[in-house]
């Protein structure tokens, strides 16, 4: 009987300890199970009705902590509360006090992402909150906001070094209007001495953010021209001779210094390189070689400093094929060749041995290619590249996306027409350029991750679409990239450190509207991460507001990261000692931009997104987020806290199951097994 007994704890204990094992693989999938129905029962309620004016008729609306034109928690807001103005203690950016943060493809109910700290001097409620090293340089009183809409709002109109700030005084709640002057691209005076039409005179701000603002003075005022000439003066910085405000801004921030997040070498050693196949190189150290590139390179070991050609971005764990980067190269008319071009592709290929293939990804039509000849440029003779297959991924150049985006604005900005919604969209082709990029760089990494062979891309220069398609590729085949510190490196290593051209592309601190230089290639970049994360929304630890966020500050010019157009510039004007890094402010507050679906173990593997159209979502949290009828009805900062909240106690009980898992494990190994008993067999 005591024998039998044993026997029967032992099984006991087997069947418990599998069973906790599936129970805990049962309740880690129901936990995500959980998580997304909370999101999509929120996300399902009734909207509530909307007024005649556009805006909806909730409570909620008319709440003093609304969000007007839903600015993702960026320094270019238009809220409707003065708390979220007060001034900080120390004159710097607090960690925001609500977020935006959501991973659903509906548009987000944003708010004010720069609130400030209080103090004990409140300043009146039409003086602009001023960060440290910021001054307010014009002041306009009885200036009327033309709001698209709830209408005209009078109030006062003050003009900072940094920024431009109005406060209603006609309303129950202010509203409270709050842009960087950065994210100008026209301004404009309309209207002369002779308009005699109500609102008819005053200033048109064009902005880069996907809107445009409109105020009215009164002609008896004369307040419009130095409100003109200080808006002029501080919104286009370079053209009047002027520092940018990152190089005045005097803030700090609790945590890492963002300017360290990237390190080259610790990246390369990420990957493993070096390593026998691939060395790490300073030979662009003074950016003698390239000025564009940075001045840590890794090329292929065989290579010497003189043979500087292509340059390694991402090497495969595994099977060590890699995604290498260049420009074109310059065969011209003739169809020169280039014996040290085609020695460099064979020590790429070399390099891998688990292929003797190498795939030449163009980024451009094949059409373009062929027309860059006539330029000295063009592109690779199969003829003359042993074992290199040249693809053409057919992304059009920059004049053809900004004419897109052009197009895209005018139909999100200010209303939209719902009758032909969808065929406006369809005729500014922003979605199709979108599923194009996407696609190419889902060839890459297939290429890279199934085929096991390595790829080279470039363009014409080797800064817009190369950036686009290597960093994209890169995002889809390692997990690290998906993570917020990861992505920050990302960002760092293929678009700044590579060169892309962020001050001649957005346009920084110069009047220069119509430069055909300015194109959305970073805008288009994080259109396509976006994309990623709705169709794998638990692969992501950032939010939709952390992409939000990057855009907005690119135009701010509050933060050093993306000013000047090359590594070089930025090491000669010592932005690292002189500016404060956007991933500072970010880092120092990472519940804003966390995702609360985010399952690491769930998406450790390579992400291939579907490129259709048909999977291509319009991003209306951005495009359409000044627009108070595009938002949900319900603040999703607050449930992306609840989330977060539900998610932290979920994986402190499945920590707990672990544990009293493992404590059982190994009692049961610590009891001595029963004797085995034969019984006898009749024959």
């Amino acid at each position: 009987m005591e024998t039998d007994k044993k026997e029967s704890r032992r099984s006991e204990s087997i069947d418990f300890r599998r069973l906790s094992e599936a129970g805990l693989l049962v309740f880690q999938y129901i936990f995500i199970l959980t998580i997304r129905d909370f999101v999509e029962n929120t996300m399902d309620r009734k909207p509530n009705q909307s007024s005649p004016d556009g805006s909806a008729s909730s409570p909620r609306m008319k709440s003093a902590n609304d969000s007007l034109a839903a600015p993702s928690q960026s320094p270019g807001a238009l809220l409707e509360s003065p708390s979220l103005s007060s001034k900080g203690s120390d004159g710097s950016p607090s960690k925001s006090l609500c977020s935006s943060a959501s991973t659903s493809s509906e548009n987000v109910e944003n708010f004010e992402m720069k609130v400030l700290q209080e103090s004990s001097k409140q300043s009146p409620m039409d003086e602009p909150p001023l960060l440290e090293g910021e001054s307010v340089r014009g002041k306009a009183p009885d200036v009327t906001y033309l709001c698209p809409y709830t209408g005209p709002a009078r109030g006062t109109l003050s003009v900072t070094n940094y920024k431009l700030y109005f406060c209603s005084l006609d309303r129950e709640t202010p509203l409270i209007l709050d842009v960087p002057l950065g994210v100008c691209s026209r301004v404009e005076k309309i209207g002369g001495s002779t308009s005699k039409g109500e609102n008819s005179y005053g200033i048109d701000i064009i902005c880069k953010d996907f809107r445009n603002l409109r105020f009215a003075h009164r002609q008896e005022n004369h307040s419009r021209r130095p409100i003109f000439e200080k808006i002029q003066q501080f919104a286009f910085p370079i053209t009047n001779k002027q520092p940018f405000f990152a190089l005045e801004f005097k803030g700090s921030y609790d945590g890492e210094d963002g300017w360290k997040v990237y390190d080259p070498i610790a990246e390369y050693k990420r990957q493993g390189v070096p390593n026998e196949n691939w060395r790490i190189t300073r030979v662009n150290e003074r950016y003698e070689v390239s000025d564009s590139y940075p001045a840590i390179l890794a090329v292929p070991k065989a290579a010497s400093d003189e043979d500087l050609q292509h340059v390694l971005t991402w090497i495969h764990p595994e099977s060590q094929a890699t995604i290498t980067r260049s420009s074109q190269p310059m065969v011209g008319v003739y169809g020169k060749r280039s014996k040290e071009d085609e020695r460099y592709i064979q020590m790429i290929m070399d390099a891998n041995a688990q292929s003797h293939k190498l795939f030449i990804m163009d980024a451009r039509p094949s059409v373009n290619a062929v027309a860059n000849k006539a330029r000295g440029g063009g592109y690779e003779n199969e003829d003359s590249y042993q074992n290199a297959e040249l693809i053409f991924l057919d992304i059009h150049n920059i004049h053809v996306m900004r004419e897109s985006s052009r197009k895209l604005k005018e139909e999100c900005f200010p209303m939209i027409d719902e009758a032909h919604w969808l065929s406006k969209i369809e005729s500014t082709h922003w979605l199709e350029h979108i599923k194009v990029i996407l696609a190419g760089a889902v060839r890459i990494a297939d290429k890279v991750e199934s085929n096991k062979t390595s790829v080279l891309v470039h363009c014409s220069d080797g800064w817009d679409r190369t950036a686009q398609l290597t960093s994209l590729a890169m995002l889809m085949l390692d997990p690290y990239y998906r993570t917020i510190r990861g992505f920050e490196v990302l960002v760092e290593k293929e678009w700044v450190s590579f060169g892309h051209k962020f001050k001649q592309r957005v346009g920084h601190g110069e009047d220069k509207h119509s430069d055909d230089n300015r194109s959305p290639v970073f805008l288009q970049f994080i259109d396509c991460v976006w994309q990623m994360t709705i169709q794998f929304p638990n692969a992501f630890e950032f939010n939709e507001h952390f992409l939000i966020t990057i855009l907005d500050h690119l135009y701010s010019c509050l933060f050093g990261t993306f000013l000047y157009n090359c590594e070089m510039h930025r090491v000669k004007d010592k932005l690292s000692e002189n500016s404060q890094s956007l991933w500072s402010f970010i880092n120092c507050q990472l519940e804003e931009f966390t995702n609360p679906l985010y399952a690491a173990y769930v998406h450790a593997h390579v992400l291939f997104p579907v490129a259709s159209l048909r999977r291509i979502h319009l991003w209306t949290g951005y495009y359409c987020r000044w627009n108070p009828r595009m938002r949900p009805q319900e603040p999703l900062h607050l449930r992306n806290r609840e989330l977060l909240v539900l998610k932290a106690q979920l994986q402190r009980r499945v920590e707990e199951l672990q544990k009293e898992l493992a404590t059982k494990q190994a009692r049961a190994t610590l009891q001595p097994s029963p004797p085995r008993l034969s019984s006898p067999v009749d024959v």
